[in-house]
């Protein structure tokens, strides 16, 4: 396949950038990789194990020169490197992000790109509970949605360019307005993934159950939240805050049905349960039916390796 981007900076060298990194090489879609992180041993390890071509100190020196910059950092970062490289960027460049709410990301960078550069948000629906540059895998994307949500002014060139790139990473694409993708992720991630944070922590402070005993008869059911609770904890401290209204939206309709279902449960309502679940599972049907997950279960969500 052919180069689509000479040059990327990837600023954040997280799983979504590791994974991005080896999905753009493995497909030859890119020139030369450049990253930047915060910490010098994250650094260091991209370049050990080649994920990037040159690593730098700052994400100033890693945008230069690059035609697709792509912001890796959580949403609470990105207005402060988005600030800092935009003295830098080259006129033409193409600078989108990986954040898991866009209207925050768009107030908090857009103000900084200067004319000539075209900023896409963009958010890629795929991830594991695992973080940092080994924890990558060129598959991570395939057949996964990316979203973008293009503004007002958006190259209509550049987004099919950026778009070209993310599905020869074998991702699927669409466009998504930024308030209505904050509300449909708050119903699809954000909310179930406090949930799960919450039953963990109920487990934690239930002193009639032991801590060895969480464990050792841990159940799919908690033992699917207990993967989904080991996702990074700055980046989804800084969803909750930045997508804030949608989330307390959800989470309150989700009360109202928490509070219908433990009536029925007190009532011994069989007939109001049974139909709840009824119409639950059909939506598991239709989320393995689309491609989006198999029912075997897969708790690491991805291949297992060294680097």
């Amino acid at each position: 396949m052919s180069v689509m981007y000479q040059k990327v900076a990837l600023i954040g060298l997280g799983l979504i950038a590791s994974s991005m990194a080896r999905a753009m090489r493995e497909h030859g879609l890119v020139g030369t990789i450049t990253g930047h992180a915060r910490s010098a041993e994250t650094r260091e390890t991209a370049l050990e194990i080649g994920l990037v071509d040159s690593v730098h100190d700052t994400a100033a020196e890693a945008v230069k020169g690059a035609d697709l910059v792509v912001l890796c950092v959580p949403v609470g970062a990105m207005g402060v490197i988005a600030a800092e490289i935009a003295p830098h960027l080259a006129s033409g460049a193409t600078v989108t992000d990986v954040g898991s709410v866009k209207r925050a990301v768009i107030d908090a960078v857009g103000p900084h790109m200067p004319e000539g550069v075209h900023f896409i948000p963009g958010h890629p629906l795929a991830g594991t509970e695992q973080s940092g540059p080994r924890a990558g895998f060129a598959t991570l994307f395939t057949n996964r949605w990316w979203l973008f949500t293009p503004l007002e002014n958006t190259d209509p060139e550049a987004l099919a360019r950026l778009k070209s790139l993310v599905e020869a990473m074998g991702a699927n694409t669409d466009d998504m307005p930024p308030d209505h993708h904050d509300l449909v992720l708050a119903v699809v991630s954000h909310t179930p993934h406090l949930i799960a944070y919450t039953m963990v922590g109920v487990a934690d402070h239930l002193r009639r159950v032991t801590h060895e005993e969480v464990i050792k008869y841990s159940a799919t059911g908690f033992r699917d939240f207990t993967r989904i609770a080991a996702s990074d904890p700055v980046m989804w401290r800084d969803v909750f805050l930045t997508n804030k209204e949608a989330t307390l939206d959800i989470l309150g309709r989700f009360t109202e049905e928490l509070f219908m279902l433990q009536r029925a449960i007190r009532m011994g309502d069989g007939e109001v349960l049974e139909d709840y679940f009824s119409r639950t599972r059909a939506i598991r049907r239709g989320i393995i039916e689309a491609g989006q997950d198999t029912d075997a279960p897969d708790f690491g969500r991805g291949p297992k390796k060294d680097a």
